[in-house]
């Protein structure tokens, strides 16, 4: 299945190209919008979130060229447009609470009263444009344009939505926003596909399968460059890079490598962040809370590095300080006593034939007062995290499933 899912991502990258390959199904149109989506089953590359889901428009504009969005605010944590280049690094990030309403709507990410207008009131338009973007005329710049009209690259348009209050709703409870293209002089609007990209289509040819080499290369690359070297395993440190990999301007990560060995599990303790448990009905814009959202996910450290599966804030269990602990462990490693402690959250440890993997604590947003305790901060004044994150640093250490059944989390750490 991993090869068919990086041959899906190389139609995004050969979307303007004339390229083919080998398909079981017609190849996917570029006259619809929002074909590509990925989530933690489909498409699942670059270290994605197990509770956000991505759609992508791939764009190739050239100078005076513009994408016009008309959407609706989705019912979510969070929501934000994003701008990558060919290399899949960003060029512009416009998030929820920076897209100003339509005249007559409110936009509920930046006032709460707004969240319990019909949907025809919590309306909004944004334009990506080819020259410098005007943030506060919802405007957010695409891949700069080639210098003559034979030279246009191609980038990338992607959506995130995080924790929709709904499961069953990725996007929010609200349609995919409508596309209207100005290209040449000539706007004409594209519709909305009528089903997301299935990278089952495709076959797994000669072609696909020098394709899927040249995208491993890329994504490893990428993903070489975010570890630094010497650094002991079961340690949390700030990424060398996260270039390559689709990041997100809003978010900042520390991660640990990990290796599976029969009967030793991983054990992680810290503070926990506070934030608006959207999911329980409060508000985005809820007063004095910490971060806007945080999880740790665990990750497959292989091309195309997908989530195993995360525990989001709202999903981690905490005791009476607020101190959250994880055992990372495979299903025949987990001790008794953490499947049976309501304060211990268990993270899978996925296929144990993927030996490496990578568990990262990702913060998003923190506030101003929480700011000089966050990764952000950490990775802004290039400082060792365990000593600007203080009592939110994650300490971890691997651990004997016999230690932690006799003795708990304090045995091994």
């Amino acid at each position: 299945m991993a090869g068919k899912v990086v041959a899906a991502v190389l139609v995004l990258l050969l979307w303007s190209g004339g390229a083919s390959l080998a398909y079981a199904q017609p190849a996917p149109t570029t006259q619809c919008a929002w074909q590509f989506m990925s989530d933690s089953t489909v498409l699942d590359v670059a270290f994605p979130d197990a509770n956000a889901t991505y759609w992508v428009l791939p764009y190739a504009l050239g100078p005076g060229d513009t994408i016009e969005l008309s959407g609706t605010y989705p019912a979510a944590r969070y929501f934000s447009l994003n701008t990558y280049g060919t290399n899949f690094d960003t060029v512009d990030t416009l998030r929820d609470n920076q897209i100003g309403p339509d005249p007559g709507s409110g936009n509920p990410f930046a006032d709460a009263a707004a969240g319990s207008l019909p949907s025809a009131q919590k309306r909004w338009h944004a334009t990506v444009v080819t020259g410098p973007a005007d943030h506060s005329r919802n405007q957010i710049q695409a891949l700069p344009t080639g210098a003559n009209a034979q030279s246009v690259p191609v980038g990338f348009l992607i959506i995130r939505v995080y924790v929709p209050d709904d499961p069953a709703s990725p996007t929010g409870g609200v349609p995919l926003p409508d596309v209207t293209l100005t290209s040449g002089g000539r706007t004409s609007p594209v519709p909305t596909c009528g089903s997301a990209f299935d990278p089952s289509a495709y076959d797994d040819g000669p072609l696909g399968q020098v394709a899927e080499a040249g995208f491993d290369q890329v994504i490893a690359g990428a993903a070489s460059g975010a570890f630094p070297g010497n650094v002991p395993e079961a340690t949390f440190v700030n990424p060398a890079s996260t270039s390559g990999l689709f990041p997100n301007g809003d978010n900042k990560y520390v991660g640990a490598g990990l290796t599976y060995q029969p009967g030793r599990i991983v054990v992680v303790q810290g503070r926990a962040p506070t934030f608006p448990d959207t999911r329980a009905g409060q508000p985005v814009t809820a007063p004095g809370r910490q971060v806007r959202y945080w999880s740790m996910c665990q990750n497959d450290q292989v091309t195309p590095y997908p989530v195993v599966a995360c525990a989001a804030d709202f999903q981690t269990r905490t005791d009476g300080d607020g101190n959250y602990t994880y055992v990372v462990a495979a299903p025949q490693d987990v001790p008794a006593r953490a499947a049976s402690d309501p304060t211990v959250t268990v993270i899978p440890w996925g296929s144990t034939d993927v030996a490496k993997k990578v568990l990262f604590l990702r913060y998003m947003l923190p506030s101003d007062a929480f700011y000089p305790q966050s990764v952000q901060a950490s990775q802004s004044n290039h400082t060792d995290p365990a000593t600007t994150m203080g009592p939110y640093y994650p300490r971890s250490a691997y651990c004997d499933t016999a230690t932690f059944e006799s003795g708990g989390a304090a045995a091994c750490l």
